[in-house]
Parts: structure tokens; C-alpha cells; sequence
């Protein structure tokens, strides 16, 4: 699937997607979140797929809202469906069953940040600058606030939400919203190095486990312990557990770590 707006190419199991609009700095307007959408749900229903990689084109990753659309309140801007279509995407990552590594190679500001957040592993520039600028435009990071929040530390997140100012990656760092800074020169490999290591990983595994991350916080202690264990017996007596199991008592790789489909 590839269109102007947003590209993906899958590559050795690996699907690239990337915001392709530099000349907009890869706002988030209707036809890119409609064309990330689609990319989205086929990624998920493509069994070939194991990892999914967001980045975007020239030196902003996302500079969120299509603030153009908004004001004239054209179809499809956040004044007429655009904050639902945001919505929809973020969704769509949270709940996507394989891994997401966001490359963010360039900018974010605005609602680009809940795309970073959204990611389940985050890799920055070093050159990039990060700001949550919706105040200083007289809005409030509302939609964002659902995913960065819970990923940002309280007085990181009351900070730089509230402020508006525009900070370095390693700020955000510190603050919870990315996983890794990496030299710009470096930023292939480091993304490289985690779709190895994810992509080691049985498959059914990770996606129980992304499960595990999004609902053990929300249970109380008890139903956590009554759906984990459940989730458990049925882990352990999966093919898959049992095609891993057994190639870690014969001193093997199993079928799925990248060594092995790679031979």
C-alpha cells in the first residue's frame, strides 16, 4: 500500500510506515490520518508483518493538527472530525497486535506527540525538539493526553503540557514520552537493533504481552491475578510456547528468531 500522503513498504517482516508530506511537516489532516488508518489495520491483519516502524520524511516527524483546516473548518479538519479520525489512529496503535517502533527522525509538536507516545518503543534524534504547543494556540491536549499521560512521569507531564515550550529529545526522555536518543548517524541501527531483539520474540508472545501492557493497569489486583493466570495456562500450552520450550532445552533458535528465518 503506498499513496502520497502515507507510504508503507514491507521488508523481511518488518512493515515501514512513513508520513510522506515534508512540505506540510507531515501535519496530521484528513488524508494522512486516513491513509496512516488503513495502513494500519492491513499491518495488523498481515500475518507476514512481525514489527511495525512509523517515521516520517524531512526534519519534522509530525507537527500534529492541520491547523489550515481548523480555522477555515473545512472537511475533515479538527473542527469537523478531525479530532475523532486521531482518535481512530491512535486506537488502532494501542490496540495493534504487533510491536511499534516510532523512528522519530525530525520535529514533533502538537498532536504528533501522541503518535510517539502511541508507539510501544520510541527512538529520537538527538536534533529533534519536542513541544506540547496546543496552549500557546489556545487549545489543550486533549486526545494526546490519553496516551502521553500515562507513559510521562506526573510533574513532567504537568510541566511541559502546561508550558508549551519547545524542549530537547533527551528532555523528553527523562520525562517518559520516548524510549532512546540516538546521533542522527545512528538512529538506523539503534531502530535496528530493537526489531532484532522484538523480532526474537514468538509472535502470539508478543502480542499477549502488548495485551498484558495495556490491561494489568487498569484491573485490580485480584481480576489482574485471575486474567494473567488464565492467560498463562493457555500461553503455556501453546504450540508456539511449546516450539520455543523445546528449543531452549535442545540449545536451538526457534522457528521464528531472525537467525533462523534468515538461514
Amino acid at each position: 500500500m503506498n499513496d502520497s500522503a502515507v507510504t508503507c513498504v514491507i521488508n523481511d517482516s518488518v512493515a515501514l510506515i512513513t508520513l510522506n508530506r515534508p512540505d506540510t511537516k507531515n501535519r496530521l489532516d484528513a488524508e494522512g490520518m486516513a491513509s496512516l488508518l488503513g495502513h494500519l489495520q492491513a499491518t495488523a491483519a498481515d500475518d507476514d508483518v512481525r514489527v511495525v516502524v512509523i517515521t516520517g520524511t524531512g526534519t519534522t516527524f509530525c507537527a500534529g493538527a492541520d491547523l489550515a483546516g481548523a480555522v477555515a473548518a473545512t472537511k475533515g479538519g479538527f473542527a469537523s472530525g478531525g479530532t475523532q479520525a486521531l482518535v481512530d489512529v491512535l486506537s488502532a496503535m494501542l490496540d495493534h497486535p504487533k510491536p511499534i517502533i516510532g523512528k522519530i527522525q525530525g520535529h514533533v509538536a502538537g498532536g504528533g506527540n501522541g503518535l510517539v507516545a502511541a508507539c510501544d518503543i520510541a527512538v529520537s534524534t538527538s536534533e529533534a525538539k519536542y513541544a506540547f504547543s496546543e496552549v500557546r494556540l489556545g487549545l489543550a491536549p486533549a486526545v494526546i493526553a490519553s496516551v502521553c499521560i500515562p507513559r510521562m512521569n506526573p510533574r513532567d507531564a504537568a510541566e511541559l503540557l502546561l508550558t508549551g515550550e519547545r524542549v530537547s529529545a533527551e528532555r523528553v526522555l527523562r520525562a517518559g514520552l520516548i524510549t532512546a536518543v540516538a546521533q542522527a548517524d545512528a538512529l538506523d541501527a539503534v531502530v535496528a537493533n530493537y526489531v532484532t531483539a522484538l523480532c526474537s520474540g514468538g509472535p502470539l508472545a508478543l502480542t499477549a504481552t502488548k495485551e498484558l501492557l495495556r490491561r494489568v493497569p487498569t484491573l485490580s489486583r485480584d481480576e489482574a491475578f485471575a486474567w494473567t493466570s488464565q492467560l498463562s495456562a493457555e500461553l503455556f500450552t501453546s504450540a508456539e510456547a511449546r516450539l520455543g520450550m523445546t528449543a531452549f532445552l535442545t540449545k536451538q533458535l526457534p522457528p521464528w528468531h531472525p537467525q533462523t528465518t534468515n538461514d
